[in-house]
């Protein structure tokens, strides 16, 4: 059963710890939430009490009188009895087990404990916040237990039968080291059952562990038995000596043969099975072993059991197979301690003569192991001591571990790790015709393509879809890719009976081994727009400090709910993405999720914005909005270097988060952001981009009804319209703007369009007008007192000149500008008006001037990473070197160029490839 969120998981176990009493509403939001509950908290209740209904008894009907959690003025109750629930059992037993105590029956007694213990723990709690289970409810609980274990102890002690006691109190001094009583206990059953050196041993660890952790020495209770076991007044069962396994001689070697069926459908992979087998080429001074490690669902146990077959042969001693639960659906992980006995009794030893002690089961596993050949394969561990006690000891045997977790600490000590990716495309087509046939799947190639780039390339989602497809062979496989398509998002298509093949279950068993931090981190990356986050984003999504989210990640990473692509950037693939939205829905209020949003945008537009005015301090911005909140995380950029590698890392995540803003109700934070952008995405030539960023940012400044923001988005979206020469639309938002800048008295706003107009007019050949509109741009920008801008307009004004052949006073306008923009420092300006003088220069026959002039603005353009024009520049130079006749160097110039157009995708490139050619 999957009982869904933390919280409704903690409801139950709280119900199920007061074992049919009924529990208050007000005791309930004070055990979920403590002192701080939220405003929705009765209804948050209300509605996991129904769904628990539904989910005990779906056939019940609803409502407070409903049999399975009725509801009356004493609060919720859930009827259990004896039969149904393990606590009730349990204290039946204890009491039982104490009358015995009573009536002078002790072997009675510690036969009733033992039957008590094996319930424990009785209620639980696996998967509920921590804070809840501290809470006292819980706590009393767990004291029963302990009591108990006690009780045990001294029953199995007066019986002359301490063995019983033996594995239940090393579980409870494991919980609590520190608890003397249970030691002291452990310490008397370990004395009585012949283990002396370990009672005696275990006396001293206890004593350090209290004087360095309490500073204190140990009490009457501890040292009374320690003293016992001094003076060998402990009554030892069977012999005055304790019987060791080496006093026997050992049978002929068992030859275990563990591993389970190859799977059938097991295909690709061929270089990650090379990987494995090439550890057993290397020489062997130390035993191999190999770490699969990866997301759920990836194919980790596959790859792991067929590996294993292939190389069986080399190990004639046997192979040994244990699952080890590290990620079990129901929690059961099983313990190191439950599978080395396990994995004895597989080599032959009988039970009876298993040692008691932890350290001898190990010893005696390793010594049957060592100067033989075994293959051992762990699969599904948690985590690195999950694995690292069951591992063999000695060269010649070989370890195979499978888990979700990176296993770091394996890795550090020598294993060799295979980090399991996704299939291949080609690996994912080869998937589906080993399971549907290859008549089926080279019948519909599209439909092929869809379905593997709908699963993701995730072996198990393939799977499920072929098993689907292979239950209708009739089916078209286009109809499955529909069917596909229209869940796109959810994890319903990926669904079903079998909680092994079920995506959503084979993720949650991940997901609930996680901290209660990393989880929420989780489901609020589902809410994240972009391909990919940064840790700075992270940290503004779930509203921690960069330092706490980066250990955050480094969890999620561990056990591969994300992904490390590149170092401090991180995805998810988009089955667990939408694994994460559905978590967020369910667990995630309005308030929460909104406010998360804001952290996020507020973090992007305050780093782009400040990106972009290191890039460009002399641009005119749309002011900014008011500060971040405070925990979102801008990022410090302090030069240009930096802004430059923001923008680029961050170039498609933005675009995103653009159309985020318009959708999700941030229309300020929208302009805010495509106005950054508008020079960034204009610097690489990414025409395309920059038309839809600018749409968008017309939509948020509509819903603002703010004149400037409309104004400055229509120009920017009618110059890059420009770009892409869609002149009609781009005159219909140029008008616009010009109209809307009119009305505010925006001088520059309106010095600019006129620009925009003038740039469009000279694209279709109507040099007289763009020399008409540059003239009003002049006037405004005079009327503004703005010197930059007249620059500007003198350089483009020489640019028209030199598309009317007039290159005599182009080269005055251009000097002109140069000279400004040398006054001003606007070096960008300057580089601008420089590769104009150049060309000019070039069509009078002046190249050695006018490569003069373009190779410092080239300087300029590649210092401040303006992509396009440092490749239109080297365009321009290679030209004047043809000229010149000096055929290598106008070759390096376009071959240079050539490389950047190819990079941002821009028609340019042809041109320049049809010179080189």
């Amino acid at each position: 059963m999957e009982l869904g969120p933390p919280t409704r998981r903690a409801l139950l176990a709280l119900l199920l710890a007061h074992a049919g009493q009924p529990v208050t509403l007000t005791e309930i939001i004070d055990v979920l939430w403590g002192a701080e509950p939220p405003d929705t908290a009765t209804n948050i209740v209300h509605r996991h009490v129904g769904m628990l209904r539904r989910l005990i008894d779906p056939g019940a009907a609803e409502g407070p009188s409903n049999a399975v959690l009725p509801r009356n003025s004493g609060g919720y109750r859930l009827p259990v009895d004896a039969d149904t629930l393990d606590l009730v059992r349990f204290r039946q037993l204890t009491e039982e087990a104490e009358r015995a105590l009573d009536a002078g029956s002790p072997v009675k007694a510690a036969e009733l404990f033992a039957e008590a213990l094996s319930l424990w723990p009785a209620v639980p709690v696996l998967g509920i916040p921590g804070r809840v289970r501290t809470h006292p409810t819980f706590a009393a609980i767990a004291r029963e237990g302990v009591v108990a274990v006690r009780a045990f102890a001294a029953a199995a002690l007066t019986a002359g039968r301490p063995e019983l006691a033996e594995a239940s109190l090393r579980r409870a001094v494991a919980d609590d080291p520190l608890d003397e009583a249970s030691q002291a206990s452990l310490i008397l059953v370990l004395a009585a059952i012949g283990h002396q050196a370990e009672a005696l041993d275990t006396y001293q660890q206890v004593r350090s562990r209290l004087a360095e952790e309490l500073g204190v020495d140990p009490g009457a209770e501890l040292r009374s038995a320690y003293d016992r076991v001094l003076q060998q007044s402990v009554p030892v069962r069977g012999a005055t000596e304790p019987r060791t396994w080496e006093a026997d001689p050992w049978p002929e070697p068992v030859r275990p043969t563990q591993l389970p069926a190859d799977l059938p459908s097991f295909t690709g992979r061929r270089f990650e099975v090379d990987q494995i087998r090439a550890l057993l080429d290397r020489p062997q001074t130390a035993m191999p072993i190999s770490v699969v490690c990866g997301m759920a669902g990836v194919g980790k146990t596959s790859l792991a059991v067929h590996v294993a077959h292939e190389i069986a042969h080399l190990f004639p001693d046997g192979q040994l197979y244990v699952n080890l639960r590290g990620f079990d659906q129901n929690g059961l992980t099983t313990t190191p301690a439950e599978v080395i006995r396990t994995l004895l009794e597989a080599l032959g030893v009988a039970p009876q003569r298993i040692p008691a002690s932890w350290d001898g089961q190990v010893a005696l596993y390793r010594s049957l192991l060592a100067g033989r050949r075994v293959l051992v394969l762990l699969d599904n561990a948690r985590d690195t001591e999950h694995a690292r006690p069951l591992l063999p000891g000695a060269p010649g045997c070989m370890a195979i571990v499978t888990s979700r977790d990176q296993l770091r600490g394996l890795v550090a000590g020598g294993a060799t790790p295979l980090t399991l990716g996704l299939l291949s495309p080609a690996e994912a087509r080869e998937s589906l015709v080993h399971r549907l046939g290859a008549d089926r799947v080279d019948a519909e190639p599209r439909a092929v393509e869809e379905i593997i780039d709908r699963c993701g390339r995730l072996p198990l989602a393939l799977a499920v879809v072929a098993a689907r497809a292979a239950l209708y062979p009739t089916f078209p496989l286009a109809a499955i890719a529909a069917e596909l398509r229209r869940g796109h998002g959810s994890l319903d298509a990926f669904a079903g009976t079998d909680p092994a093949t079920d995506a959503r279950s084979v993720f949650s068993w991940t997901y609930r081994a996680i901290t209660p931090a990393a989880a929420r981190l989780f489901r609020l990356l589902a809410g994240h727009p972009g391909p990919d986050t940064s840790v700075a984003a992270a940290a503004s999504l779930v509203g921690l400090p960069v330092r706490r989210t980066r250990d955050l990640l480094a969890e999620l990473t561990g056990v591969h709910l994300v992904t490390e692509l590149a170092p401090g950037r991180f995805a998810c693939h988009d089955l667990l993405r939408a694994y994460a939205a559905e978590l967020a829905a369910e667990q995630e209020d309005d308030d929460g999720g909104q406010d998360a949003q804001q952290r996020l945008l507020d973090h992007y537009v305050h780093t782009a914005s400040a990106a972009s005015t290191l890039l460009h301090p002399y641009q005119e911005h749309v002011p900014l909005l008011p500060a971040p909140r405070p925990d979102a995380v801008v990022e410090q950029l302090t030069d240009q270097q930096q802004a430059k590698e923001w923008l680029a890392d961050e170039r498609a995540v933005l675009q995103a988060v653009m159309d985020r803003a318009t959708r999700t109700g941030f229309p300020a934070h929208g302009c805010q952001l495509g106005s950054a952008l508008e020079a960034c995405l204009g610097r690489l030539g990414r025409w395309q981009d920059l038309v839809a960023v600018q749409r968008a940012a017309v939509l948020c400044a509509d819903q603002l009804a703010d004149p400037f923001r409309q104004a400055d988005a229509h120009r920017a979206l009618g110059f890059g319209l420009c770009r892409l020469a869609a002149h009609q639309e781009a005159g219909e938002h140029l008008r616009l703007a010009l109209n809307l800048f009119g009305g505010l008295d925006h001088h520059s706003g309106q010095g600019r369009t006129h620009r925009a107009l003038a740039f469009q007019a000279n694209m279709l050949d109507e040099h007289q007008q763009a020399l008409a509109h540059y003239e009003q741009a002049a006037a405004h920008y005079r009327a503004s007192d703005n010197r930059r801008g007249i620059a500007w307009v003198r350089n483009e004004v020489g640019w028209t000149y030199i598309l009317l052949g007039d290159y005599e006073h182009a080269i005055e306008q251009c000097q002109q500008s140069v000279e400004v923009h040398q006054e001003t420092g606007d070096e960008h300006g300057m580089a601008a008006a420089l590769d104009s003088l150049g060309y000019a220069h070039h069509h009078l026959g002046r190249y050695e001037e006018a490569i003069t002039c373009y190779r410092r603005a080239l300087v300029i353009y590649q210092a401040a990473g303006d992509l396009y024009l440092e490749a239109d520049t080297l365009d321009h130079v290679g030209d004047a070197q043809a000229a010149l006749g000096a055929a290598a160097a106008a070759g390096y110039a376009w071959r240079a160029a050539l490389v950047i157009f190819e990079e941002l995708g821009h028609s340019q490139a042809k041109d320049v490839r049809d010179k080189l050619g």
